[in-house]
């Protein structure tokens, strides 16, 4: 993999994950890639250590950030306020009347993010169709000012009802309190589609998510100095650090839709356009299905919350390397969602951690060979493991080996029940696809999920730990547009392209200012569609059989259709693309001989020890076979080859698992 010599830009992708940062630099015909541990007290301070003998290149660097994400989920965002129309103040707290558990009566929503005294109605009234019932109170809007300053809020959301179709009143809310100094987010800019809650609730989670990312990119552009810094976004695109900043709701999913972009674009260069991606970090695991494409959907939910923005259909849990052992309540093993992190991180660290994790578990079974964990460069105490775990009261009586073996087990089937989710309980046939693994501990787990759904081929591509940092590279600019019109789809052509039109002016404008070329621009156009009288739509291409097209998925989603039922568009979507270059992957020249283990050691595997070739991945050429059982150790990740495994490195230097 490399670039073509006429690109001789230093670009950087930077991927803070829970436990390390991954640095991937590209520079003409060079790729190399590095981690250092992160620092979730202060994230900035890792990306920056990193990058330290970087700057003087004045390199473009493309981040994926968690920040967002963690302020969310640990609930540390700004004190927000919310001004809405009069009567809907409580929008948040009623929601809506589905139930994440249907049968536990003991469930609790979260609490909304603007508490009961800092949700304001204002007195005001747009109608469906953007007809002034009711003018804004001006007056009105000055006290809440007034109110607002005392109350101290850091960011104001405004969710005005319909201001998808007139947002005349939000602006004017948003000219009014400027004298705040705080950041405003208004819902027709964020959001304006119909449906108030969702709309809210995603207004609502940008402005709480405002102060905070505005204060973290600022520091971490502090620190580039001129160099220029762009952002990724849960939908797949970067975009620049400012429009980061001002819309952070657009980057929740910012770290893992880097993985599912690299990993779709380097599974098509082997010629795998249908994937399970299986992204197995140091926190948490991703996944996401790719039949053909990367799918993209606007029904987002985080922690309860509703995010209404375009973001990559990823399912995450609490299943990583760092996750925690424990026995629950009942007395059986669990495994995660809590992490021991970069600090003090797994016992086997040498850090002083003191809960038993995923990647000891791996160390206790001979899985993980200290000589390859990034290049040799951090030393793992092995020998911590076993005198910490005996200290562990429930641990004492398990054999070591069981003990090990159980918890590997116990977080497998959580990753089985998460790939489960976004394919069988989708339609979709889990034979059907290759599970293309990165992330630094998917490799040792990824053949054994394999078998039990069924899934013939394991793909673990060059670079695997750092395969998320590197999609930052591989992905384009996008900036997407969209607007509810509540239309038949039959005989409101007219309408679709008047609104096409206004959505198409502002996304060449706004690339325009990015400075991309106008052939360096393109786009697709979407529309939202439903059966007149359903409560929720698909989203299919805009071609000229766009219902044709929607009848076809409401088959296979739902498993009926009836064209003859009239169709509705509900809204109308425009993804624009600011095409950047890419690393290029070339076909690489057949190795010749045989492959040549290193040496070999003990693995625990299918319940007793065995004698097992331990290989450097660095030595393995195009065409080189391995039987397992077999271990291949490189800088950022471990492959796990079991029995009846084998695998061979492929024309773009994947590893390719095939289960006999």
């Amino acid at each position: 993999m490399d670039l073509s010599e006429s690109d001789k830009a230093l670009r950087i992708g930077v991927d803070a994950g829970g436990t390390f940062t991954d640095f991937v630099v590209a520079r003409g015909s060079d790729i190399r890639i590095f981690k250092v541990f992160s620092t979730p007290a202060d994230p900035a301070a890792a990306v920056l250590d990193g990058l330290v003998s970087l700057l003087p290149a004045k390199p473009d660097v493309i981040h994926g950030s968690t920040v967002a994400t963690n302020a969310l989920l640990e609930r540390k965002g700004a004190r927000i306020a919310l001004l809405t129309t009069e009567g809907f103040e409580d929008v948040l707290a009623i929601g809506r009347q589905t139930r994440r558990e249907l049968y536990n009566i003991f469930v609790e929503r979260p609490a909304p993010l603007a508490p009961d005294g800092l949700r304001f109605g204002v007195r005001e009234r747009i109608l469906y169709d953007g007809s002034v019932e009711r003018p804004l109170d001006d007056a009105q809007v000055e006290r809440l000012v007034q109110e607002l300053r005392e109350a101290n809020v850091e960011a104001v959301a405004v969710s005005l009802l319909f201001s998808f179709a007139n947002d005349a009143h939000e602006r004017a809310i948003r000219k009014a309190l400027e004298p705040l100094g705080a950041p405003v987010s208004l819902s027709s800019e964020v959001l304006p589609e119909y449906r108030e809650y969702e709309r809210t609730s995603t207004t609502v989670i940008n402005a709480y998510l405002t102060p905070t990312m505005s204060r973290y990119l600022n520091r971490v552009q502090d620190g580039l100095g001129k160099s220029p810094l762009r952002v990724m976004q849960s939908n797949g695109g970067a975009v620049q650090a400012a429009a980061a900043a001002r819309f952070p709701v657009r980057t929740i999913l910012s770290g893992p839709a880097g993985g599912v972009v690299g990993a779709f674009h380097v599974g098509s260069a082997g010629g795998y356009t249908r994937i399970i991606t299986f992204d197995m970090g140091g926190t948490s695991t991703d996944v996401a299905l790719c039949d053909g494409n990367v799918t993209v959907t606007h029904e987002g939910d985080i922690d309860g919350m509703p995010v209404g923005i375009p973001m990559i259909d990823i399912h995450t849990v609490g299943a990583g390397g760092g996750s925690i052992a424990e026995l629950d309540a009942g007395g059986a093993l669990r495994v995660g969602p809590q992490s021991a992190g970069a600090d003090p991180g797994p016992i086997c660290y040498g850090r002083q951690g003191k809960h038993l994790t995923v990647t000891d578990a791996n160390v206790i079974l001979g899985r993980l060979p200290p000589r390859f964990f990034l290049g040799g460069s951090v030393s793992l105490a092995v020998d911590h493991i076993q005198p910490a775990v005996r200290k562990i009261a429930w641990a004492r009586s398990w054999p070591l080996e069981d003990l090990a073996q159980g918890v590997i087990d116990v977080v497998n089937s959580n990753m089985e029940h998460a790939i489960r989710l976004i394919s069988i309980e989708r339609g979709h046939d889990p034979r059907d696809f290759t599970l293309f693994c990165f992330g630094g501990a998917g490799g040792l787990h990824a053949a054994e999920l394999a078998r039990s759904l069924g899934i013939p081929r394991v793909v673990v591509p060059p670079f695997p730990g750092a395969l998320s940092a590197l999609g930052l590279l591989l992905a384009d600019a996008r900036k997407d547009y969209s607007q509810s019109l509540l239309v038949p789809a039959q005989g409101s052509e007219r309408k679709i392209q008047r609104a096409l039109q206004r959505l198409h002016r502002s996304g060449y404008r706004d690339l325009r200012a990015e400075n991309f070329k106008p052939d360096e621009i393109g786009h697709r156009d979407f529309v939202d569609l439903r059966y007149k009288g359903q409560s929720y739509e698909l989203t299919v291409p805009l071609t000229s059989t766009f219902v044709d097209a929607f009848h076809k998925m409401h088959q296979r989603r739902y498993g009926y259709a009836d064209p003859s039922k009239p169709v509705e568009v509900v809204s109308v979507r425009s993804a624009f693309y600011g095409r950047v270059r890419k690393p290029k992957i070339r076909k690489a020249p057949r190795a010749r001989g045989k492959a040549r283990p290193l040496e070999s050691q003990d693995v625990y595997l299918e319940g007793k020890w065995r004698r097992t070739a331990v290989y450097d991945r660095s030595a393995l050429g195009r065409g080189r076979k391995i039987y397992g059982p077999a271990i291949i150790g490189e800088y950022s990740a471990t492959t796990l080859v079991p029995a009846d495994v084998v695998c061979e490195v492929d024309a773009t230097l994947n590893l390719t698992l095939t289960l006999r």
